[in-house]
């Protein structure tokens, strides 16, 4: 992904873009970027789409073979700001049993597919279901996003960071959120569904206590990131992000950051002692971000890149997870 337009100028034309994709859901055109036609369901499988291959990976780990996932993002290649909903993907959620996003904002293109579908299907949002701190309102603030495609739509950056499925407790919630979702739409697979949410919810209790032994093996420890997107994993590991707010926040908006605040940033990683670990967002890309990589390098600065999709060939939540749980591990123990 590359963050070519600002934020709110990617909003207004994604929503644009959705509307007029609706109104041809009856044309024959399926768009390259249509969500993907392998999740379409089999007799007595619950059709589920979700807005990312992230959440779709936890749907398909709870509900197994009686869910069939489509995921309408599922390529690194695309972005959930930028994207434009197809009439495959309105034909898709209006025929799901269940649909699963993310919320806050992130991938406002539901909003108006959910919409206009007039499915009455129930909606797991991520975002609404976290309980961290913000996200009522930004549940709130985004909710009618398909309404207000001229308008900021109450983003604001620092108020809270969307990117949830970084937030381990999240992911639980919304596995057990959608494992009491399918019983109660196909209650012969109710047992089925229980048991599936009850190992990922152990794989993923795994993955919390994984990163909190970074912290303890690193007390103190300072990163730097490019964007917020793995704040909450940061978090969860007690490691200090002391990038400047406005640098992170120009970046996901896809603005250039002041030159002082971009001096700033470069400065961690020439600082006695500079910062342990770069955490750099492996799906955006752009001068700037090149600009700081090449700072950490030069600095002997460990670059640990994360993404906001499943790589190419994984389809896994847990093992994903893991894999950036252990980068972030190993740069931190070659860290300066």
């Amino acid at each position: 992904m590359s963050a070519a337009l600002p934020r709110t100028a990617r909003l207004v034309a994604g929503l644009a873009a959705v509307t007029l994709g609706l109104t041809a859901c009856g044309s024959s055109d399926t768009g390259s970027g249509a969500a993907a036609p392998s999740g379409d369901a089999a007799p007595g499988q619950i059709q589920i789409v979700a807005s990312t291959d992230v959440w779709g990976s936890v749907a398909k780990a709870v509900g197994g073979d009686r869910v069939a996932v489509t995921s309408i993002i599922d390529s690194p290649d695309k972005d959930p700001h930028e994207y434009e909903a197809t009439p495959t993907d309105a034909t898709a959620v209006g025929k799901a049993g269940l649909v699963l996003v993310n919320g806050g904002g992130y991938d406002a293109f539901m909003t108006g597919l959910v919409s206009a579908s007039g499915n009455k299907a129930p909606v797991v949002d991520a975002v609404a279901l976290s309980g961290l701190e913000g996200a009522d309102t930004a549940a709130e603030g985004h909710s009618h996003e398909g309404e207000a495609a001229g308008e900021e739509a109450g983003h604001e950056h620092g108020a809270f960071n969307e990117h949830v499925w970084y937030s381990l407790p999240t992911v639980q919630k919304v596995a057990n959120d959608v494992a009491t979702r399918l019983g109660a739409i196909d209650p012969a697979g109710a047992a089925t569904f229980t048991q599936n949410a009850q190992r990922f919810d152990g794989a993923v209790t795994g993955l919390v206590q994984k990163a909190g032994a970074i912290g303890a093996a690193h007390p103190g420890a300072k990163v730097a990131v490019t964007e917020p997107v793995p704040g909450y994993l940061l978090e969860a590991a007690k490691l200090q992000d002391v990038t400047p707010e406005a640098f992170s926040e120009a970046v996901e908006e896809g603005n250039d950051p002041p030159a002082a605040v971009l001096q700033q940033t470069l400065a961690l990683f020439t600082a006695q002692p500079p910062v342990s670990a770069l955490v750099l967002n492996g799906q955006t890309q752009s001068p700037t971000t090149d600009q700081v990589k090449q700072a950490a390098t030069t600095g002997g600065v460990p670059v640990v890149e994360v993404t906001e999709t499943l790589p190419e060939g994984t389809t896994d939540y847990a093992t994903w997870m893991n894999a950036q749980i252990d980068a972030l591990s190993g740069a931190l123990a070659k860290a300066p």
